[in-house]
């Protein structure tokens, strides 16, 4: 009797139903007043447990978070497999950024109504984690931070030229939708433009000293014919799910729309950026030094980076206690090998000698390769969990190459037909040292950030925390998987090991470099010095690096704050469960929830290891 019944939607008041056939009316209404009996009875019970409700209510405010965030960010969704909005780009206007935040507050507000203390171990984490991720993205706001679009190295320019990359297809409806992006493009530029202009208007530019040759980054995307532009590469690789009788119309919509993305979106920023943007870019360095809130734009950077409570005093001092000690190693290493010379010769001598350089673009991408997947085949003996995703090693593209960083890796979602990728810079080979790619590799593939995540998209987790990036736990991570290589028997060769430390002292250098140059009124020449004077990256490197840290405030000290975190916290486990600790299971608690905030994730840790002491007892 019930197949004729439909059900509406669930609502607060309980269930609605529709009547499908004349002439059970009173059959209807009969069995609808039963069920909604009961369902209230069951919903009664389930009220009566306030953890059940304050997760329930936890969940729904999530879900209709991340559901707002998608609709105003389509790639976002795209990203995550939702194809509603394919055809969309963000809106990007101050006005754009002033309502999100308006409702990132809202929902905030909310999210302060459910009491943490009465959930379940994992809600209370999805609260943490919620609450952390809305209270910076509205300080961001309020601060202005959406007037930095852009950095050294890249912008929201270079995103949109890979627009291509990030988007599915294979369907005449895939291209319809790509044609549908590739002409909003300029609106986006307008929306950016005027965004930058406010920073213009309000002096909260990038430094100029960050910005030499950087309109060099914009002025490759501005071809004259759509065959050499990136976002046509679609129109000239056809798959197979897209008829040989579409193809050419869509080609041809496809060259008229990338011409008015190249010359409405990236020629008009090119001519903004030279006519307007450079000519008024401060002569600061600091954000501190910015004017009407610069100090405290960057106290919330310190904050947002680290994920702890720190000032830049305190972060300088400790950067200054880790430069100190691994030059202590760094010393031994050159005792070790006889060197005659002092640690400037050594430096030099690792600089200039042709032995520790490729010469070819291949050979260094075969290198990197082969340390991949000697990494690989030792992933089980450390980690129990492992991700399903590939990836692979390719050349940090062209137009991002002179002022790029020696490697990166660049995520895909698990709907994508392509795994992730981890960049090489092959650019200037001479500056790209071959004793400093084992830690690199390591970092930037595996069991660095390729690992982590390409785990975190599989974990069963509410969607916001696997599409979340925590910059000290992530970067922390693949610091401390640059060590991790010790116990997986990398770093045999005197001078990779080298290389090792020079990396572990570049992330300490950047405390000190960071907050000398953002707090305590440093000049360009003085963190060049600092850096090239206590590591052997190439003079190059350094001086794209510390254009990097003054164009990003802050950012820089996600990696040693979040290793030195990770590292404390193994050797408590390490100390406290003496025999029972599982080098496997330790990394996978790490792992196993995401990005999560330093100070979530030594609660959890200390609560596994509470756990463990249990059953150890038991």
């Amino acid at each position: 009797m019930l197949s004729i019944l439909k059900a509406a939607p669930l609502r607060a008041g309980g269930l609605r139903w529709t009547r499908s056939t004349k002439g059970f009316g009173s059959i209807v209404l009969i069995s609808a007043v039963i069920l909604s009996s009961l369902v209230g009875r069951e919903a009664r019970a389930e009220d009566a447990d306030p953890a059940v409700e304050a997760g329930a209510r936890l969940d729904d405010l999530v879900d209709r978070e991340w559901q707002l965030r998608q609709k105003e960010f389509p790639l976002l969704a795209t990203r995550m497999g939702n194809r509603e909005g394919l055809d969309r780009l963000a809106g990007q206007s101050i006005d754009d950024e002033n309502r999100r935040a308006e409702s990132t507050r809202e929902f905030l507000a909310e999210l302060h109504e459910i009491d943490p203390e009465i959930l379940s171990d994992e809600h209370r984490v999805t609260y943490k984690v919620f609450e952390w991720v809305l209270e910076e993205r509205l300080a961001d706001h309020e601060l202005g931070g959406y007037r930095f679009p852009m950095s050294a190295d890249s912008g929201f320019h270079t995103g949109l030229a890979r627009l291509a990359l990030e988007v599915p297809l294979n369907s005449v409806a895939d291209y319809e939708a790509y044609i549908a992006r590739l002409q909003a493009l300029p609106g986006v530029f307008d929306d950016y433009i005027g965004v930058l202009q406010h920073a213009v208007d309000t002096g909260w530019t990038l430094p100029a000293v960050t910005l030499k040759g950087y309109d060099l980054t914009i002025a490759s995307m501005v071809v004259e014919e759509p065959e050499k532009s990136l976002l046509f590469q679609p129109f000239q690789e056809w798959p197979v799910g897209v008829p040989e009788a579409e193809r050419e119309g869509l080609e041809a919509r496809g060259r008229k729309a990338v011409m008015q993305a190249v010359d409405g979106g990236f020629g008009k920023f090119l001519s903004f950026f030279r006519e307007s943007y450079l000519p008024a870019a401060r002569q600061t360095l600091g954000a501190s030094e910015m004017p009407n809130g610069g100090a405290e734009y960057y106290a919330n950077r310190l904050k947002h980076y680290t994920t702890l409570d720190m000032t830049a005093d305190q972060v300088h001092e400790l950067g200054l206690q880790e430069v100190a000690r691994i030059r202590a190693e760094m010393d031994q290493i050159i005792e070790g090998l006889a060197f005659d010379g002092s640690f400037a010769d050594f430096l030099k001598f690792l600089r200039t000698d042709p032995q520790f350089y490729a010469k070819t673009p291949q050979q260094l991408l075969e290198r990197a390769a082969f340390l991949s997947k000697k990494m690989d085949a030792q992933l089980p003996a450390l980690f129990g969990l492992l991700p399903r995703q590939p990836y692979g090693v390719e050349p940090v593209p062209d137009y991002l190459a002179p002022k790029y960083t020696a490697g990166r890796y660049v995520g895909a979602p698990l709907s994508s037909t392509r795994g992730g990728t981890y960049w090489v810079n092959t650019y200037a080979l001479e500056t790209r040292p071959l004793y400093a790619l084992e830690a690199l590799t390591l970092h930037e593939a595996v069991p660095g950030h390729h690992l982590q995540n390409a785990l975190t998209s599989e974990l069963d987790m509410p969607p916001f925390r696997q599409s979340l990036y925590i910059s000290a736990f992530g970067e922390g991570w693949g610091l401390y998987s640059e060590r991790l290589g010790l116990e997986a028997g990398f770093y045999q060769d005197p001078y990779s090991n080298f290389g090792r430390l020079t990396y572990e002292m570049w992330r300490a250098c950047r405390l000190v470099v960071d907050t000398g140059i953002h707090a305590k009124g440093w000049t360009r020449e003085q963190a060049v010095d600092y850096l090239a004077s206590n590591t052997a990256l190439s003079l190059h490197e350094v001086n794209t690096e510390i254009d990097r840290y003054i164009s990003w405030p802050g950012q820089a000290l996600s990696y040693k704050i979040g290793e030195l975190e990770i590292r404390k916290l193994r050797q408590t486990a390490e100390q406290e469960l003496g025999t029972a600790f599982d080098i496997r299971e330790f990394h996978d608690q790490v792992l196993g929830q995401g990005s999560l905030p330093l100070k979530v994730l030594r609660s959890e840790i200390s609560r596994w290891i509470d756990k463990k002491e249990g059953s150890s007892a038991e």
